[in-house]
């Protein structure tokens, strides 16, 4: 049942560079992001921002279309960057190992529709659209994600 929505508009590459970070300080270990919308709605740049933020250091953050995924070790936690655009099925998931990563890593998942049954019922949506002057970004998710991105009401 999903109790938390909200949208943000975003102007500029550097707000969605500036909420990323903000989830980056946010986020633990356990906690996925699916990152939905059409191609150049900013899902990967928020990716990169997160990323980055969470290295606490400029870092190459290739997108991994071809790869599936790219993992980074935090000193905490690892983060899984996946892109699941060429998935043709589910079961590819299992192959992948990303259940398990739902459990210890941080996750951010592109085209996460690929995932099917797999799509872990804890996880936050962020629909990105990009509009004409400006992108936004829906979020949508259980009650927990409320007290977790409290500082969304400040």
């Amino acid at each position: 049942m999903l109790t938390f929505c909200t949208q943000i508009t975003l102007p500029d590459l550097a707000e969605t560079e500036a909420l990323a970070a903000q989830f980056a300080a946010a986020l633990d270990r356990g906690d996925t992001l699916l990152l939905s919308g059409d191609i150049g709605a900013g899902k990967t740049t928020f990716a990169r921002a997160f990323i980055r933020n969470r290295l606490r250091r400029m870092e190459d953050v290739p997108s991994p279309t071809f790869t599936l995924v790219q993992t980074y070790d935090d000193g905490e936690t690892e983060i899984w960057h996946c892109d699941l655009y060429r998935l043709t099925s589910a079961d590819e998931v299992l192959e992948l190992g990303l259940t398990d990563a739902f459990e210890d890593a941080i996750c951010l998942i592109e085209w996460p529709d690929r995932l099917g049954q797999e799509t872990p019922g804890d996880a936050l949506t962020c629909h990105f659209t990009a509009e004409t002057d400006h992108h936004t970004v829906t979020l949508t998710g259980p009650a927990r994600w409320q007290q977790k991105l409290g500082w969304l009401n400040d």
